[in-house]
């Protein structure tokens, strides 16, 4: 069965170390195997070099099953078809291939050596293109669901390779690919990739080797021995060697010109076979390697009923130097003779919150690497060693794997898994992250300690993302293992999902008002990197996506480009949406009551903010199916199951925004919130200048001045490369301020820098002008009281706005000033030394202690004064300082 990351056999995880078998030639007999002590004299010589599988590119007769199970061998079984034409142009072709795969299904079903069925490999690119990807997809899907008719519990798969990657096969049971690539950072990098394609999958490589008549059997050895431990370095749950022998036919003829074997066609070894067998016995690691000592710390507050399976997972931890670590954060249940009964080292504080426990075991812990599991997460007995393993490979500061939802046996255990909102990661590559989730991290101790720990304010959530954006912006990276999995439980009922849904979105107003200027006006988080989940594959069904084939289809590697969702199509997913229906559902009501506005002008018998109300209520339900039709599961084609899934599906991606904007509004996160000091400023552009005896890169003068801002509580937003503004102050959702900046150059070090701020008004605030004042025309027509109300909104509404731009005009002003002030300089200018350093730290004390983050590199500032004016060309109207 396939579990999670890997592939397991009766318990017990199975790495998969094999070989392909075959093709041989048709005049051997049936099905196109060797004689029986042929056969038997290969398998022999498998088992001795530790190979335990074997791939096949027909299905093989019972004895060879029956030899492969004599010999420990499993048997990934091909079904073949003519996949090398266009198999779908013939209805009848296609009805014969099914039938076929039924056929081949039929004659291995129940046999105890059965790995897996391969129902297609490498359908041409050519033939993908000509059909089209939908087709071809609904096409294998068809193939698997035969296959699982004819053997229920079989693993069923497709074999893909890089020319076809862009297939979208979220039925099958494990993800398979064949991959030749030379180059050791090559392989390793497309693996990545392969792995977050795969998801909560396991990544089988089908096929890898080399050909010795081409490169010699030396490098055959050399590059053969590294392509095995990179596929389980790199988190693989098994990899088959092409070949076993040189003895290889296609469409009935002997390929002479290639010899891919570890074996000659005499069956003689070559130094591959020996190169195999070294790099299976150490299958997934090396032997030597130098692992460092990790201290696992678990925090739990009343987590009786899980922490007893956390605990017993990590116990049977694979790893050489690890120690357990259970911070109890004032538990009044049993966790503490729980977590005794195991013999962990338990660490007993009053209950403060998940940080400061999180705190407490990083102070307690002995080991350089810091790993934490939360009490309801167990972890995979290899979860460690692919842990520390990306420590010592990276100089990454904290890394994090997958947690995938153990396979429940009842429909909400099932939905629950698949619910919106779970702990995920995000990725900037494929082996890089923004985030990891706290329910599987860890970190180097040192890089915690530099950064304080966690910050105590987290009590619940939102911890684990402040600490990546801390560490971050110290300039250290996040790395991301997908083999470094645990079975993480989800919340056991619907009131506690959407409990847990309502702290997060306490946890997101904390970490806004910590990080405003990583949200949106909006109040959304604006993540750099893509959202890493079991599903991804499944969700790109909802959204426009273009393949990239290569001039006149010849890519080699043809992938998936995609854009980001759009504001518009993501409204009915956000919390505030809920709001807006708030709103309509008022309105409706008022116009019904009280008739006289808008809201009750009938259009075909219905008030038009009814109908309105109506739209966006169906627009809400509408996304939350289409998001539910993508999660449904593969694992059952009942019609009542799959009608439960999506009924219960619905109704969770309902509920789950709702819960989480309560959360929010609760901490203040609303759409109408302001952040930083409202001041007063005329809402119209204005230059000013400053003189500087010091010289200063552009860079240094805006890194000061957006520290400065930021210090003041207000959010800050750099300038793309295709902007032509660099800093952006948003104290509000209506209105804002931008600076640009501009530096003169006049010998020896001495600089003017000019500053343009002007307002600006955000889309929301013009279309929500522009809707209310289509309204007051409208109303004008029908009743003047019923006007007069939406005039009065619309000068609300222009209020807001303008008292938003002004005070981030007023804002931006006041630090520019501060950043440029003459009493910095002359302090500056007393000490005749390097300036920044002193500057930053007078900013620091001027700003009430905050840190004027970000401000590097060396210079001096002479700003003799600093003038604001009305924005014009007129050099008049601008006045500039100067002092020698």
């Amino acid at each position: 069965m396939a579990g999670g990351k890997f592939v397991f056999a009766g318990g017990d995880k199975l790495y998969v170390r094999g070989v392909t078998y075959g093709t041989f030639s048709a005049e051997m007999g049936r099905n196109a195997f060797p004689d029986h002590n042929m056969v038997a004299a290969d398998f022999g010589a498998m088992a001795a070099h530790r190979i335990n599988a074997i791939r096949t590119y027909v299905e093989p007769p019972r004895w060879v099953l029956d030899l492969a199970h004599d010999h420990g061998l499993r048997v990934l079984v091909g079904l073949p078809w003519e996949q090398h034409v266009a198999f779908l142009a013939d209805r009848e072709r296609a009805r014969s291939i099914e039938r076929r795969v039924r056929e081949g299904v039929r004659a291995c079903e129940g046999h105890p050596a059965i790995l897996g069925y391969a129902i297609g490999n490498e359908i041409p690119a050519s033939i993908v293109r000509w059909h089209g990807r939908r087709r071809i997809e609904r096409f294998l899907e068809r193939l698997y669901w035969a296959a699982k008719d004819e053997d229920p519990e079989g693993l069923v798969t497709y074999v893909n390779y890089p020319s076809t990657e862009y297939l979208q096969l979220p039925f099958a049971d494990l993800i398979c690919f064949n991959v030749f690539l030379e180059a050791e950072e090559d392989l390793e990098a497309y693996l990545s990739r392969l792995q977050n394609m795969a998801g909560d999958r396991p990544l089988l490589i089908t096929e890898l080797g080399l050909d010795s008549r081409r490169h010699g059997e030396e490098a055959q050895a050399a590059v053969i021995d590294w392509q095995i431990r990179t596929a389980f370095r790199a988190g693989c749950a098994g990899a088959f060697v092409f070949s076993w022998t040189d003895e290889w036919n296609r469409g009935g003829q002997p390929v002479d010109d290639w010899d891919f074997g570890l074996t000659t066609r005499r069956r003689s070894p070559k130094p591959a076979l020996g190169a195999v067998k070294e790099a299976f016995a150490e299958v997934p690691f090396r032997g030597d390697v130098p692992w460092p000592r990790v201290s696992v710390v678990v925090c739990s507050h009343n987590g009786a009923a899980t922490i007893g399976d956390c605990l017993a997972g990590v116990m049977e931890l694979d790893y050489p130097d690890y120690e357990v670590i259970v911070v109890d954060d004032g538990s009044t249940d049993a966790t503490f003779r729980v977590a005794q009964s195991f013999g962990a080292r338990i660490v007993c504080i009053e209950s403060q919150g998940l940080s400061a426990a999180r705190n407490v075991g990083l102070t307690a812990a002995t080991g350089e690497i810091v790993a934490y599991l939360d009490d309801d997460a167990r972890p995979d007995p290899h979860w460690l060693r692919y842990v520390a393993a990306t420590f010592l490979a990276t100089p990454h500061a904290g890394v994090g794997g997958p947690n995938v939802a153990p396979p429940g046996e009842r429909l909400l255990e099932r939905c629950l898994a698949e619910a919106p909102g779970g702990p995920i990661h995000v990725l900037i590559s494929d082996r890089e992250a923004e985030h990891i989730p706290g329910c599987n991290m860890a970190f180097r101790k040192s890089a915690l300690e530099a950064v304080d720990g966690f910050d105590r304010q987290f009590r619940i959530a939102g911890d684990d993302v402040d600490v990546c954006w801390r560490l971050r912006d110290q300039g250290c990276t996040l790395g991301f293992s997908p083999a470094a999995m645990v079975w993480h439980r989800r919340r056991p009922s619907i009131r506690a999902y959407l409990r847990q849904q309502s702290g997060y979105g306490n946890a997101e107003a904390l970490l806004e008002r910590k990080w405003p200027e990583r949200y949106n006006r909006a109040g959304h988080l604006r993540w750099s990197g893509r959202v890493y989940g079991g599903r991804i594959l499944r969700s790109k069904a909802l959204r426009r996506w273009r393949i990239y084939y290569g001039t006149w289809g010849h890519g080699l590697f043809q992938s998936v480009y995609q854009r980001a969702p759009g504001t518009l199509s993501s409204l009915p997913l956000m919390p505030e949406w809920y709001l807006l229906l708030a709103v309509l559902a008022a309105a409706s009501a008022y116009g019904v009551l009280f008739e006289p506005l808008f809201f009750g002008i009938p259009i075909l018998g219905i008030p038009f903010t009814l109908m309105l109300f109506l739209v966006c209520a169906g627009v809400l339900v509408a996304q939350a199916v289409m998001s539910a039709w993508a999660s449904l599961p593969s694992f059952s084609r009942s019609r009542a199951y799959r009608a439960g899934f999506l009924a219960t599906m619905t109704l969770l991606y309902l509920l789950q925004p709702a819960a989480r904007l309560g959360g929010r509004l609760r901490r203040g996160l609303t759409p109408w919130r302001l952040r930083g000091a409202l001041g007063l400023a005329p809402p119209w552009p204005r230059r000013s200048t400053a003189w500087s005896e010091w010289w200063r890169s552009p860079a240094e003068w805006l890194g000061l001045l957006e520290a400065a801002i930021r210090s003041a509580n207000a959010p800050v937003h750099r300038g793309g490369d295709y902007d032509r503004w660099d800093l952006e102050v948003r104290i509000g959702s209506l209105g804002s301020a931008r600076v640009r900046m501009a530096v003169e150059e006049h010998g020896q070090g001495r600089q003017l820098v000019r500053f343009r701020v002007w307002p600006v008004w955000s889309h929301l605030s013009v279309a929500l002008t522009a809707a209310l004042a289509a309204s007051f025309f409208l109303e004008l027509k029908y009743d003047l009281a019923a006007g007069a109300v939406v005039a009065a909104l619309i000068a609300l509404l222009l209020v807001r706005a303008i008292r938003e731009a002004t005070g981030a005009i007023a804002l931006l002003s006041q630090q520019i000033l501060l950043v440029c002030s003459e009493e910095l300089v002359e302090e500056s200018a007393e000490t005749g030394a390097d300036v920044l350093p002193e500057l930053a730290d007078a900013l620091k004390t001027r700003l009430g202690g905050h840190s004027a983050a970000g401000v590097d590199g060396a210079g001096a500032v002479s700003a003799q004064s600093l003038q604001g004016t009305k924005d014009s060309d007129d050099p008049a109207e601008r006045t500039t300082g100067a002092r020698s």
